[in-house]
């Protein structure tokens, strides 16, 4: 991994920014999700992929699995696809979904429900986040031990290591985002590693916007809308709900954020706004 030798100010990634942009809640579900950690936007946004934990988060148990869900928060079915450990991240390429499961990638058929393949990665324990480029390359992050893996035509290799608490992970274009505990970095085609910001807590969810800005979670429980030069402004705070904020989906072109709560047991969806002038949105 090359570090790029910066000099990054904080004083100026936190100081505070005008508020431009909020969060409209459009519906929660009902807390009955089986700890829902990741969801992923599909059929053009009308659909959504959720992936279930439904017991602890890095117990191999056979207890979790991936459901589906409408956009609009009805018709959740969570036996779509059943007998994976501790799902988390997603991706899709093609009618192929990639999802971590604590030591490998497992590959499922998107049109008949079935697991295609198990990927292992080398010496993984702790699989977590999961994204694929324009070209179909699944990059998956290995949270224990610090390491981000490339899989290309289903062969894993290692792209990253020594990214300390590396969690989540997003593909835009050529850039690699990386959520490394509370630093939030992107990595180019050559490997080259740049900080963004320091976050108030660990990430989670990272979800370009399409103009170089970001929607970044915490686990414990935030969002914050993070400009490209590093600046972010606070869009939720569920902390005291005891809602968590896990990897976010994000439907670029209706601007509606999926949010999976954890340990809150829901889904909810979020309209993301932005102020046209001074006192509008």
């Amino acid at each position: 991994m090359k570090l790029l030798s910066l000099t990054i100010l904080f004083s100026c990634v936190t100081a505070p920014v005008a508020q431009t942009h909020r969060l409209e809640k459009l519906w929660e579900t009902d807390a009955v999700v089986a700890i829902p950690e990741s969801v992923l936007p599909y059929d053009k946004g009308k659909k959504l992929y959720v992936s279930l934990i439904d017991g602890a988060g890095w117990d191999a148990d056979g207890k979790g699995g991936i459901a589906k869900l409408n956009a609009d928060g009805t018709k959740l079915d969570q036996t779509w696809v059943t007998g994976l450990n501790a799902p988390k991240g997603m991706a899709l390429v093609g009618r192929r979904l990639y999802v971590a499961d604590i030591t490998e990638v497992v590959v499922i058929n998107t049109k008949s429900g079935k697991i295609e393949k198990n990927i292992a990665v080398e010496n993984a324990t702790a699989l977590n986040d999961v994204t694929a480029d324009d070209k179909g390359i699944v990059y998956v992050t290995d949270s224990r031990l610090g390491r981000v893996w490339r899989i290309e035509k289903d062969l894993p290799t290692l792209f990253l290591e020594n990214v300390k608490g590396a969690n989540g992970v997003r593909a835009a274009g050529t850039t690699l985002f990386i959520g490394a505990g509370r630093m939030l970095q992107k990595v180019d085609s050559n490997k080259a590693v740049t900080p963004i910001a320091e976050m108030p807590g660990g990430i989670d969810g990272i979800e370009p916007v399409g103009n170089g800005d970001l929607l970044v979670t915490t686990w414990s429980g935030q969002i914050f809308y993070v400009y490209a030069d590093g600046r972010f402004e606070s869009l939720l705070d569920t902390r005291a709900e005891k809602k968590n904020s896990a990897d976010i989906g994000f439907d670029h072109r209706r601007k509606i954020l999926f949010v999976p709560t954890f340990n809150g047991k829901t889904v909810a969806a979020y309209l993301l706004l932005t102020r046209i002038s001074t006192d509008k949105y």
